[in-house]
């Protein structure tokens, strides 16, 4: 079982919980339909990984803010990269089947070190730098549905267990990459940095 750091502490989560579509001009790109409630799927612990692998060259990533999960509350957050195989995934919508393949692979939630959360949620904004070049920008206000929201629905269908990640969503800007790109993902409270994570395409 893979393991994320949270300052000093090791946790190993049993899933990873996604929400999809929260984010107004990230549907609007997709030419998806705004969700009547949240859309939640799940990622399993063989997904989590430090480093970022080219899959294929339909494969998109999707910066997030992530939050850890400890005593069924919000603990720590970090950057993460939800990898998606935009082809198997259209084809699967289309169909109405699940998402596994496109989303639940090996090596699709690539993910930063956390810190522990002691900062408003509201003050969270994250960006995703790729070669120098701002593509993803992030924060509370943007969110269709806030990290408090996700944390009680999720809870009202489903256990969450110490470690468990919640992938918050991804804004606009999301897109396929390539071998020897440079990632940088940040985030921040305010205009402190919190946590940052720099990746080479490997």
């Amino acid at each position: 079982m893979k393991s994320i750091k949270v300052e000093s502490e090791l946790l190993t989560p049993s899933k990873i919980i996604c929400i999809g579509r929260n984010y107004v001009e990230h549907i609007e790109e997709l030419n998806n339909e705004v969700p009547e409630s949240m859309v939640v799927f799940n990622k399993p612990n063989s997904a989590v990984t430090e480093r970022l692998h080219y899959i294929s060259e339909d494969c998109r990533f999707e910066g997030e803010i992530c939050f850890s999960i400890k005593d069924g509350a919000i603990y720590g957050v970090g950057f993460g990269l939800d990898l998606t195989k935009a082809d198997i995934q259209k084809y699967l919508k289309a169909k109405g089947l699940p998402w596994e393949r496109a989303k639940g692979f090996d090596k699709s939630a690539v993910l930063s070190d956390f810190v522990k959360l002691e900062y408003p949620l509201k003050s969270l904004r994250m960006t995703l730098h790729i070669d120098d070049e701002l593509m993803q920008f992030a924060n509370y206000d943007l969110m269709i549905y806030k990290p408090e929201v996700m944390l009680e629905e999720i809870k009202s269908f489903m256990s969450l267990e110490d470690g468990d990640i919640i992938m918050s969503g991804t804004p606009k800007g999301v897109g396929n990459f390539t071998k020897g790109e440079h990632f940088l993902g940040r985030i921040y409270t305010g205009e402190t940095l919190l946590v940052e994570k720099e990746w080479i395409v490997v």
